[in-house]
């Protein structure tokens, strides 16, 4: 499928990035490191998140919709999808789970390497931008946790985004040896 109004990057204030470059970063910051790697990566996110969304909303424009906020919820999962997998994200499935958070799906995801065997899900970067990203629509500040990646031997990485209270439940929940989903469940 053609798309008359690629994405341009320059014009957006992005460069592009091979997925073995994100890698290679993330992998260098886990050895050196180690778990606090995640941190810095979810900063990094976070900070460019500003601009992803810049971009998403001049994309949107193109397309003659003025502002993301003029989207109902079906729509803009649309277009979110639409957008991340042209950026060269990959694939995106938006949806809720037990109401209570939205879930963020792919089962191509960029950041993720099904290759690295890892022991947890390690998308750090792409958490601190959806934070960031979606947060900008939102009126309370959210957190995204990732609950299952293709670095991890899953066959999607899932990102679950919500609240702060609640995503920080939901967190302990899982540390506690819950399922996210049971967790997310009791979340009203």
């Amino acid at each position: 499928m053609s798309h008359p109004h690629p994405i341009p990057l320059t014009d957006h204030s992005m460069l592009a990035l091979s997925r073995s470059a994100l890698a290679a970063l993330r992998d260098a910051l886990l050895h050196d490191a180690g778990q606090g790697a995640a941190g810095y990566l979810q900063d990094a996110g976070y900070a460019g998140g500003g601009t992803v969304f810049a971009s998403f909303r001049s994309w949107l424009r193109q397309r003659g919709i003025e502002e993301p906020e003029e989207l109902d919820i079906a729509d803009f999962q649309r277009h979110a999808s639409e957008y991340f997998r042209e950026a060269g994200w990959g694939s995106l499935e938006i949806g809720t789970l037990n109401g209570a958070v939205v879930t963020e799906d792919s089962e191509n995801w960029a950041e993720s390497d099904p290759a690295a065997q890892l022991d947890r899900p390690s998308c750090h970067f792409t958490t601190g931008m959806f934070a960031d990203f979606f947060g900008r629509l939102s009126d309370v500040p959210l957190s995204v946790l990732e609950v299952e990646c293709r670095s991890a031997g899953a066959p999607r990485c899932r990102f679950l985004l919500g609240a702060t209270d609640v995503m920080r439940y939901v967190y302990e929940a899982l540390k506690r040896g819950e399922r996210y989903e049971t967790a997310a469940g009791r979340v009203e």
